[in-house]
C-alpha cells in the first residue's frame, strides 16, 4: 500500500489521502487549475514526491499540505493523516459564513422581487 520511494500521480495521491471524495473529482480539480504542486499548476498525471507542497482549492477553501509519505491506494483516515503535514489556514468561523435566507413553510412561491433579494443575499449579481 505505502511506498517511500518513487513518485505517484498527484490526482491519485490527493484521492488516496482523502482530500477529495473521488479520484475523478481530484482529476477534475487538476484540469480546472485548482491544484498546484510547489507553486506550479499541476496536471492530473504530474508526479509528487515526499517534500512537495500541494495546494488544493476544494469545497470553498484552500488546503495546503506537504507530502510526507506516498500512497498509491486509498487508505484509512488514521494512515492518511500520517501521509501529509497540513499547513492549511483555519476555516472561517460559522458566524462569518453568510446565512442563507429561509422562507416560512407554506408561504407560497417566492415573487420575482423575493428571488432577487435572495440572490443578492447569497452573493449573486
Amino acid at each position: 500500500m505505502a511506498s517511500d520511494e518513487g513518485t505517484v500521480r498527484v490526482d491519485s495521491w490527493i484521492w488516496s489521502v482523502r482530500l477529495t471524495k473521488t479520484r475523478s473529482a481530484a482529476a477534475t480539480a487538476c484540469r480546472g487549475g485548482h491544484v498546484r504542486v510547489n507553486g506550479e499548476r499541476a496536471k492530473a498525471a504530474q508526479a509528487v514526491r515526499p517534500g512537495d507542497e500541494v495546494r488544493l482549492q476544494h469545497a470553498g477553501r484552500e488546503r495546503v499540505v506537504v507530502v510526507s509519505r506516498l500512497v498509491r491506494k486509498r487508505v484509512g483516515a488514521a494512515i492518511a493523516a500520517e501521509c501529509f503535514v497540513d499547513n492549511s489556514p483555519p476555516p472561517p468561523p460559522r458566524e462569518e459564513i453568510a446565512a442563507v435566507g429561509h422562507r416560512d413553510r407554506g408561504a407560497g412561491r417566492p415573487t420575482k422581487r423575493d428571488r432577487r433579494e435572495l440572490e443578492q443575499l447569497r452573493g449573486g449579481r
